[in-house]
Protein backbone atom coordinates (compact mmCIF):
# COMPACT_ATOMS: atom_id res chain seq x y z
CA UNK A 1 0.00 0.00 0.00
CA UNK A 2 2.75 2.28 0.81
CA UNK A 3 4.05 2.07 -2.92
CA UNK A 4 0.70 3.05 -4.42
CA UNK A 5 0.55 5.57 -1.96
CA UNK A 6 4.04 7.22 -3.32
CA UNK A 7 2.84 6.88 -6.53
CA UNK A 8 -0.39 8.46 -6.34
CA UNK A 9 1.64 11.32 -4.52
CA UNK A 10 4.21 11.07 -7.55
CA UNK A 11 1.17 11.78 -10.09
CA UNK A 12 -0.59 14.49 -7.86
CA UNK A 13 2.65 16.48 -7.54
CA UNK A 14 3.50 15.79 -11.27
CA UNK A 15 0.26 17.50 -12.88
CA UNK A 16 0.35 20.26 -9.94
CA UNK A 17 3.07 21.75 -11.69
CA UNK A 18 1.30 22.79 -15.18
CA UNK A 19 -0.18 25.89 -13.79
CA UNK A 20 -0.56 27.56 -16.80
CA UNK A 21 -2.08 24.95 -18.41
CA UNK A 22 -4.29 23.99 -15.48
CA UNK A 23 -5.72 28.22 -16.09
CA UNK A 24 -6.10 27.86 -19.85
CA UNK A 25 -8.38 24.72 -19.03
CA UNK A 26 -10.59 26.66 -16.75
CA UNK A 27 -10.70 29.32 -19.12
CA UNK A 28 -11.20 27.07 -22.20
CA UNK A 29 -14.03 25.16 -20.15
CA UNK A 30 -15.66 28.04 -19.23
CA UNK A 31 -15.87 29.73 -22.17
CA UNK A 32 -16.99 26.90 -24.20
CA UNK A 33 -19.58 25.77 -21.47
CA UNK A 34 -21.28 29.57 -21.72
CA UNK A 35 -21.24 28.66 -25.65
CA UNK A 36 -23.41 25.38 -25.16
CA UNK A 37 -25.34 26.71 -22.82
CA UNK A 38 -26.53 29.53 -24.37
CA UNK A 39 -27.32 26.89 -27.84
CA UNK A 40 -29.06 24.92 -25.70
CA UNK A 41 -30.99 27.85 -23.85
CA UNK A 42 -31.94 28.81 -27.22
CA UNK A 43 -33.29 25.66 -28.38
CA UNK A 44 -35.53 25.09 -24.27
CA UNK A 45 -36.69 28.68 -25.46
CA UNK A 46 -38.76 26.89 -28.32
CA UNK A 47 -39.48 23.45 -26.37
CA UNK A 48 -39.15 24.09 -22.65
CA UNK A 49 -39.13 20.43 -21.90
CA UNK A 50 -37.53 17.72 -23.47
CA UNK A 51 -37.42 13.61 -22.38
CA UNK A 52 -37.34 14.98 -18.77
CA UNK A 53 -34.96 17.94 -19.17
CA UNK A 54 -35.83 21.75 -18.94
CA UNK A 55 -33.82 24.57 -19.41
CA UNK A 56 -32.20 25.07 -15.99
CA UNK A 57 -31.47 21.12 -16.24
CA UNK A 58 -29.62 21.40 -19.46
CA UNK A 59 -27.56 24.29 -18.35
CA UNK A 60 -26.59 22.48 -15.55
CA UNK A 61 -25.45 19.35 -17.99
CA UNK A 62 -23.00 21.55 -19.70
CA UNK A 63 -21.26 22.71 -16.89
CA UNK A 64 -20.92 19.26 -15.06
CA UNK A 65 -19.97 18.19 -18.13
CA UNK A 66 -17.05 20.56 -18.73
CA UNK A 67 -15.96 19.90 -15.04
CA UNK A 68 -15.79 16.15 -15.55
CA UNK A 69 -13.48 16.69 -18.88
CA UNK A 70 -10.46 17.07 -16.49
CA UNK A 71 -10.56 13.43 -14.09
CA UNK A 72 -12.24 11.56 -17.23
CA UNK A 73 -9.77 12.78 -19.77
CA UNK A 74 -12.83 12.13 -21.83
CA UNK A 75 -10.46 13.97 -24.78
CA UNK A 76 -7.17 13.12 -23.25
CA UNK A 77 -4.25 12.84 -22.76
CA UNK A 78 -3.19 9.06 -23.11
CA UNK A 79 -1.46 7.62 -20.76
CA UNK A 80 2.26 7.56 -20.96
CA UNK A 81 2.16 3.85 -20.56
CA UNK A 82 1.37 3.92 -24.25
CA UNK A 83 4.89 5.27 -25.28
CA UNK A 84 6.89 2.96 -22.97
CA UNK A 85 5.41 0.23 -24.63
CA UNK A 86 6.07 1.69 -27.84
CA UNK A 87 9.72 2.51 -26.74
CA UNK A 88 10.19 -0.81 -24.78
CA UNK A 89 10.81 1.36 -21.59
CA UNK A 90 7.61 -0.88 -20.35
CA UNK A 91 10.20 -4.01 -19.77
CA UNK A 92 10.99 -1.87 -16.69
CA UNK A 93 8.05 -1.14 -15.32
CA UNK A 94 6.74 -5.19 -15.42
CA UNK A 95 9.94 -5.64 -12.98
CA UNK A 96 8.82 -3.00 -10.74
CA UNK A 97 7.25 -4.28 -7.37
CA UNK A 98 4.12 -3.88 -8.43
CA UNK A 99 1.56 -4.88 -11.39
CA UNK A 100 1.71 -2.47 -13.85
CA UNK A 101 -2.42 -1.74 -13.70
CA UNK A 102 -2.19 -0.91 -10.02
CA UNK A 103 0.41 1.42 -10.67
CA UNK A 104 -0.90 3.39 -13.36
CA UNK A 105 -4.06 3.64 -11.83
CA UNK A 106 -2.39 5.17 -8.59
CA UNK A 107 -0.68 7.53 -10.66
CA UNK A 108 -3.79 8.82 -12.61
CA UNK A 109 -5.63 9.13 -9.62
CA UNK A 110 -3.01 11.47 -8.47
CA UNK A 111 -3.88 13.37 -11.30
CA UNK A 112 -7.56 12.97 -10.65
CA UNK A 113 -7.57 14.45 -7.33
CA UNK A 114 -5.77 17.88 -8.45
CA UNK A 115 -8.05 17.71 -11.84
CA UNK A 116 -10.88 17.86 -9.14
CA UNK A 117 -9.64 20.35 -6.99
CA UNK A 118 -8.21 22.63 -9.50
CA UNK A 119 -9.75 22.35 -12.42
CA UNK A 120 -13.44 21.16 -12.38
CA UNK A 121 -14.17 22.64 -8.80
CA UNK A 122 -13.31 26.68 -10.34
CA UNK A 123 -15.27 25.41 -13.92
CA UNK A 124 -18.34 24.74 -12.44
CA UNK A 125 -18.18 27.39 -9.84
CA UNK A 126 -17.47 29.73 -12.67
CA UNK A 127 -21.45 28.20 -14.72
CA UNK A 128 -23.21 28.44 -10.94
CA UNK A 129 -21.83 32.35 -10.99
CA UNK A 130 -23.27 33.21 -14.88
CA UNK A 131 -26.28 30.73 -14.70
CA UNK A 132 -28.78 29.10 -12.48
CA UNK A 133 -27.83 26.12 -12.05
CA UNK A 134 -30.09 22.95 -10.59
CA UNK A 135 -27.69 21.77 -7.54
CA UNK A 136 -28.67 18.98 -5.28
CA UNK A 137 -30.50 19.66 -2.33
CA UNK A 138 -29.57 17.06 0.35
CA UNK A 139 -26.60 15.31 2.01
CA UNK A 140 -27.60 12.03 -0.14
CA UNK A 141 -27.39 13.23 -3.57
CA UNK A 142 -24.43 15.52 -3.30
CA UNK A 143 -22.86 11.65 -1.84
CA UNK A 144 -23.91 9.63 -4.73
CA UNK A 145 -22.91 12.80 -6.97
CA UNK A 146 -19.36 12.17 -5.26
CA UNK A 147 -19.87 8.92 -6.15
CA UNK A 148 -20.22 9.17 -9.59
CA UNK A 149 -17.51 11.51 -10.21
CA UNK A 150 -15.28 8.41 -8.81
CA UNK A 151 -16.55 5.81 -10.49
CA UNK A 152 -16.86 8.02 -13.54
CA UNK A 153 -12.80 8.84 -13.22
CA UNK A 154 -12.05 4.88 -12.68
CA UNK A 155 -14.16 4.38 -15.94
CA UNK A 156 -12.37 6.88 -17.98
CA UNK A 157 -8.85 5.43 -16.86
CA UNK A 158 -9.84 2.05 -17.64
CA UNK A 159 -10.84 2.89 -21.09
CA UNK A 160 -7.16 4.77 -21.67
CA UNK A 161 -5.32 1.90 -20.07
CA UNK A 162 -7.15 -0.51 -22.39
CA UNK A 163 -6.45 1.95 -25.64
CA UNK A 164 -2.69 2.03 -24.23
CA UNK A 165 -2.42 -2.08 -23.97
CA UNK A 166 -2.84 -2.07 -27.97
CA UNK A 167 0.07 -0.96 -28.31
CA UNK A 168 1.63 -4.30 -27.21
CA UNK A 169 -0.17 -5.62 -30.74
CA UNK A 170 -0.06 -2.63 -32.49
CA UNK A 171 2.82 -0.67 -31.54
CA UNK A 172 1.79 2.19 -32.50
CA UNK A 173 -1.51 3.37 -30.43
CA UNK A 174 -2.09 7.08 -31.69
CA UNK A 175 -4.85 5.90 -34.24
CA UNK A 176 -6.71 3.78 -31.75
CA UNK A 177 -6.29 6.84 -29.09
CA UNK A 178 -7.73 9.02 -32.08
CA UNK A 179 -10.73 6.63 -32.41
CA UNK A 180 -11.78 6.84 -28.54
CA UNK A 181 -11.59 10.82 -28.29
CA UNK A 182 -13.69 10.95 -31.53
CA UNK A 183 -16.36 7.90 -30.13
CA UNK A 184 -16.00 9.32 -26.32
CA UNK A 185 -17.32 13.10 -26.15
CA UNK A 186 -20.19 11.93 -29.01
CA UNK A 187 -21.88 9.22 -27.49
CA UNK A 188 -21.16 10.05 -23.18
CA UNK A 189 -23.27 13.25 -23.49
CA UNK A 190 -20.28 15.49 -23.67
CA UNK A 191 -21.51 17.31 -26.64
CA UNK A 192 -25.04 17.04 -25.68
CA UNK A 193 -27.03 15.40 -23.60
CA UNK A 194 -28.28 11.99 -24.74
CA UNK A 195 -32.23 13.20 -23.94
CA UNK A 196 -31.82 15.21 -26.97
CA UNK A 197 -30.81 12.18 -29.28
CA UNK A 198 -33.91 10.34 -30.79
CA UNK A 199 -34.98 7.46 -27.84
CA UNK A 200 -33.59 4.31 -29.78
CA UNK A 201 -30.62 6.16 -30.05
CA UNK A 202 -30.34 7.58 -26.67
CA UNK A 203 -31.16 4.04 -24.92
CA UNK A 204 -28.19 2.52 -26.92
CA UNK A 205 -26.19 4.75 -25.71
CA UNK A 206 -27.09 5.18 -21.96
CA UNK A 207 -26.22 1.33 -21.81
CA UNK A 208 -22.25 1.66 -23.36
CA UNK A 209 -19.17 2.43 -21.30
CA UNK A 210 -19.06 6.14 -22.41
CA UNK A 211 -22.38 7.26 -20.84
CA UNK A 212 -20.71 6.15 -17.36
CA UNK A 213 -18.24 9.37 -17.95
CA UNK A 214 -21.11 11.94 -18.27
CA UNK A 215 -24.36 11.53 -18.56
CA UNK A 216 -24.79 9.14 -15.93
CA UNK A 217 -22.95 11.23 -12.96
CA UNK A 218 -24.99 14.31 -14.62
CA UNK A 219 -28.06 12.52 -13.84
CA UNK A 220 -27.17 11.41 -10.75
CA UNK A 221 -26.23 15.12 -9.71
CA UNK A 222 -29.66 15.90 -10.71
CA UNK A 223 -31.58 13.14 -9.47
CA UNK A 224 -33.10 12.20 -12.36
CA UNK A 225 -35.30 8.85 -12.45
CA UNK A 226 -34.38 8.07 -16.13
CA UNK A 227 -31.41 6.43 -14.87
CA UNK A 228 -31.32 2.75 -14.63
CA UNK A 229 -33.71 1.31 -11.96
CA UNK A 230 -35.36 4.88 -11.63
CA UNK A 231 -32.57 6.31 -9.49
CA UNK A 232 -29.06 7.12 -8.64
CA UNK A 233 -28.46 4.16 -7.52
CA UNK A 234 -29.21 2.05 -10.95
CA UNK A 235 -27.04 4.47 -12.35
CA UNK A 236 -23.81 3.92 -9.87
CA UNK A 237 -24.24 0.38 -10.16
CA UNK A 238 -24.22 0.47 -14.16
CA UNK A 239 -20.66 2.70 -13.60
CA UNK A 240 -19.52 -0.11 -11.04
CA UNK A 241 -20.38 -2.49 -13.64
CA UNK A 242 -18.50 -1.03 -16.45
CA UNK A 243 -15.84 -0.67 -14.33
CA UNK A 244 -15.27 -4.21 -12.85
CA UNK A 245 -15.75 -5.29 -16.16
CA UNK A 246 -13.03 -2.89 -18.00
CA UNK A 247 -10.85 -3.55 -15.28
CA UNK A 248 -10.96 -6.95 -15.23
CA UNK A 249 -10.25 -6.79 -19.08
CA UNK A 250 -7.37 -4.41 -18.53
CA UNK A 251 -6.25 -7.07 -15.72
CA UNK A 252 -6.52 -10.56 -18.55
CA UNK A 253 -5.02 -8.33 -21.40
CA UNK A 254 -2.01 -6.75 -19.20
CA UNK A 255 -1.43 -10.46 -18.16
CA UNK A 256 -1.17 -11.99 -21.83
CA UNK A 257 0.95 -8.80 -23.36
CA UNK A 258 3.13 -8.96 -20.70
CA UNK A 259 4.36 -12.64 -21.93
CA UNK A 260 5.01 -10.90 -25.17
CA UNK A 261 7.23 -7.42 -25.18
CA UNK A 262 7.60 -6.09 -28.41
CA UNK A 263 10.21 -3.49 -28.96
CA UNK A 264 9.40 -1.02 -32.07
CA UNK A 265 12.48 -1.45 -34.36
CA UNK A 266 14.21 -4.12 -32.74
Amino acid sequence: MRVYCAVFALGLRRYSTYRAATAAGILTNTVFGIINAAVLLALFEVRPEINGYDARDAVTHVFVAQALIGPVSIMGPPLELAERIRTGDIAVDLMRPAPPLAWWLSHDLGRVAFSIAARSAPTFAAGALVFPLALPDDPVRWASAAAALLLASLVGFALRYLYALTGFWLLDTRGVTAVGNLIGPACSGMLLPLVLFPDAVAETLRVLPWAALVQIPVEVFLGKDSLPGGGPAGGLALQAAWLAALLGLASLLTVRASRKVVVQGG
